[in-house]
């Protein structure tokens, strides 16, 4: 388009004077010409827009196209690097300092200011935001899918395609996955990460459920999942806010700009499986990140390391193990079962009751209520064991922590041999170890209301019969059954015979 051009369609637009000089590069008389000739013609602007540029300038002969001006050329010249110390944390008013020492007869501040701004949304359209080096990842899914064929069938499956950008570079990651859940979301920004060699500030998701189960304007409520993620890497995640999509223009143009780069080399080729398909998009990626920006001297990958790589924070030493989930009810003693090891893990004493999530993987087990982690434990796969944290146990329940089998084990071996292996018994048979704790403790604080060799003969007589509980041992010493010798015993009663009895004959 020629300056006429821009100019009558500004002027049409209601930009101001100033303004179209300032966007245009030329002289504000210049501007002012061609808008006295444009009403002096008396002819609709559609009509002169629509002409050929040829045709269009010889009307306006009468004038030079444009009067250049050399001191605003010199300053926009100057704006590419600019740029790019803007992204490492410069101030305008610092660069024009620089900009005036060198140029003693260049612009004041305000009109520097001004001819940034103008050429700022010029070049960069919707994108009036000026990124941080290292400071966001705008990630979202694109609207429009790839496909997998069935090699045997040849049925052709639909799968997602995951967006991510730095804010600052505009260096873009894509890649393919099977849909949007939680576990192919939280995998896919975690290969982002490790592809851009770091970790921004924060993530800026869309409100996808993978991600966001509540969206709010203030206080949005994360997936549990991707909220531990996220802390594992140390980011915050700041999704954008519902129904403003400025808020992620960013990432929704990487979206548009892959249908136009990445999507056309692609599809070239059929795939059958996701690694095929993303290595394919990982070639294309490389091109388009290579590619120089339209209006620039440079391409994403060289902004990038120039000015972002050594912004990031550090990767960590161990990658994110992704969690399961389950559902649990805080038990009396404050502990909660982990069903899958059979395993109890505390929670403070005041959550007793109520019901909690449980995420865990092979190393951690956290534990949260209404969103809130109250308990975090290493994961102990030994079944039937108890993980306490003392700081959750009311004043009241500190002795509960000596529950365990190796402390009942010794104390009844302290009392007798036969003592001990009842217990043993009885730790063996009971299904859930808080009940088979209950009885041993009830058993062995009966040593304090009888002698240890009575309670030792009870346990020997209640292990002949094969009888194990509190009660059993409790009605022995009552009837003072200890002190009976087994082999005084009476023999147990023999069924009379009578017709009506089936005899062993009858089975035979």
């Amino acid at each position: 388009m020629t300056k006429v051009k821009q100019i009558l369609q500004w002027h049409s637009e209601g930009v101001g004077k100033k303004k179209i000089a300032l966007r245009a590069g030329v002289n504000r008389n210049t501007v002012k010409s061609y808008i006295r000739q444009f009403i002096s013609m008396n002819r609709p602007v559609e009509e002169l827009l629509a002409m050929p540029d040829k045709e269009l300038e010889e009307q306006f002969a009468a004038k030079p196209v444009y009067e250049p001006d050399e001191r605003l050329r010199t300053l926009t010249d100057l704006f590419s690097e600019m740029e790019k110390k803007i992204k490492k944390g410069w101030t305008r008013h610092r660069l024009w300092e620089e900009y005036r020492a060198e140029h003693p007869d260049g612009y004041g501040l305000t009109q520097f200011k001004v001819i940034y701004r103008q050429w700022a949304q010029r070049i960069n359209a919707t994108m009036h935001i000026e990124h941080k080096a290292g400071d966001k990842m705008y990630v979202d899914f694109a609207g429009d899918r790839l496909s997998l064929t069935d090699p045997q069938t040849g049925e052709v499956v639909k799968v997602e395609v995951f967006v991510a950008i730095l804010g600052s570079s505009q260096l873009t990651y894509i890649e393919a996955v099977m849909n949007q859940q939680k576990e192919n979301f939280i995998r896919a920004c975690e290969n982002a990460l490790h592809y851009f060699g770091g970790v921004p500030q924060a993530i800026v998701p869309d409100n996808l459920k993978a991600a966001v189960i509540k969206s709010d304007r203030y206080e949005p409520t994360l997936n549990e999942t991707f909220r531990d993620f996220v802390e594992h890497y140390g980011v915050a995640a700041l999704p954008a806010g519902p129904y403003k999509p400025r808020h992620k223009a960013l990432v929704e143009g990487a979206v548009k700009i892959s249908y136009t780069t990445i999507y056309p080399v692609v599809r070239q080729n059929t795939y059958t499986t996701l690694e095929e398909l993303n290595q394919a998009i990982l070639t294309a990626l490389e091109a388009h990140n290579n590619r120089w920006f339209q209006g620039r001297n440079y391409s994403r990958r060289q902004l990038f390391e120039e000015i972002e790589r050594t912004a990031l924070q550090q990767l960590p030493v161990y990658r994110y193990g992704i969690k399961s989930k389950r559902v649990a009810t805080v038990m009396k003693n404050n502990h909660i079962c982990l069903g899958e090891d059979k395993h109890y893990y505390s929670v403070p004493y005041r959550f007793i009751g109520k019901r909690v999530n449980v995420l865990y993987n092979a190393e951690r087990v956290d534990i949260y209520f209404r969103n809130e982690r109250i308990a975090s434990h290493k994961r102990n796969p030994r079944p039937f064991l108890y993980t306490t944290d003392p700081n959750h146990l009311a004043s009241k329940h500190n002795f509960m922590t000596d529950w365990t089998p190796e402390k009942f084990i010794e104390r009844a071996l302290a009392i007798g041999e036969d003592t001990r292996q009842y217990i043993v018994e009885i730790l063996g048979k009971r299904q859930h170890p808080e009940q088979a704790y209950r009885t041993c403790q009830g058993i062995l604080s009966l040593s304090s209301r009888t002698s240890k060799e009575r309670l030792n003969a009870a346990c020997r007589r209640a292990n002949h019969f094969g009888d194990y509980s509190y009660k059993t041992i409790v009605t022995i010493l009552h009837k003072r059954l200890d002190s009976v010798p087994l082999d005084q015993e009476q023999d147990k009663p023999v069924m009379p015979i009578h017709m009506n009895i089936r005899g062993g004959s009858y089975y035979a």
